[in-house]
């Protein structure tokens, strides 16, 4: 429902929610400069795998761009174009603005913290069964991450 809502929200800016996803990320003051895919790929908690076609597509789009990384010319990073910046900064805020405005306008400030307290408590129940079924193994790249 959050994907289906949330891009009609943003079609006008031909974003998907999973779009709108990596330009929020990518648009933290701490990461102006680019964000490795593999670090991408954990802070969305989304497999790398699923995150390359994305970023495939919002490359096409002129949203983003890969660059080699200036301090290590092997790696790689997700880098927001001016475009993209554009989408989103000016285009896209006030339309997800609104959007949260209608999802959660009938929520008091009281049940947002329970939600958002609640929210945490299952992701973190979720990374525990996680490393319960891995048996305390490392998880193998994009192993038990969910398709964006």
């Amino acid at each position: 429902m959050l994907h289906k809502t949330g891009s009609r929200a943003v079609e006008a800016e031909g974003l998907t929610t999973q779009q709108w996803a990596v330009l929020g990320a990518l648009s933290r003051e701490s990461v102006r400069q680019g964000m490795a895919l593999g670090d991408l790929a954990r802070y969305l908690m989304v497999s790398r795998q699923n995150l390359s076609g994305l970023i495939s597509r919002m490359e096409r789009d002129r949203l983003v761009q890969v660059v080699p990384d200036e301090k290590d010319r092997r790696s790689r990073l997700v880098v927001m174009t001016a475009h993209g910046q554009d989408i989103w900064q000016v285009q896209a805020q006030d339309k997800i603005h609104a959007y949260y405005e209608a999802v959660l306008g009938d929520f008091s400030v009281t049940d947002m913290t329970h939600t958002l307290h609640y929210l945490i408590r299952m992701l973190e129940s979720m990374d525990r069964v996680d490393a319960q079924q891995l048996g305390g193994r490392d998880p193998e790249p994009d192993e038990n991450v969910p398709d964006l």
